[in-house]
């Protein structure tokens, strides 16, 4: 796998974390059946796919990507199903976080 390929990986293993983040809500409390099998199947898919990545990107980078795309993408999803909290500081927060990914992938030198 080359770094593009490897970067785009990466990019579906964050959303995949948006993806069981957000369904953990709907398990409610891994109560019901299809969200709790969904979830768990997220769950995985993402720790696999950063794990592919990390066959070509520096862990500390992959990792904190990742997190920052869930953390961004959840963050989001939370304001647009869930009613939660569209203030300015806020938004400036997640502003901040989508810099620090954008920063951490332009800084990242393309191995070898």
């Amino acid at each position: 796998m080359n770094a593009g390929a490897a970067w785009i990986v990466l990019f579906f293993a964050g959303l995949c974390e948006v993806g069981w983040a957000v369904g953990l809500k709907y398990t409610e409390g891994f109560s019901r059946l299809w969200p709790s099998v969904w979830t768990v199947g997220l769950m995985v898919a993402s720790v696999v796919l950063l794990g592919w990545s990390l066959r070509v990107l520096p862990l500390g980078t992959a990792y904190a990507v990742w997190t920052g795309i869930g953390a961004v993408g959840t963050a989001i999803c939370g304001m647009l199903l869930f009613g939660e909290s569209r203030e300015a500081l806020r938004l400036a927060s997640i502003a901040l976080i989508v810099a620090g990914i954008v920063g951490l992938k332009l800084l990242t030198p393309n191995p070898h």
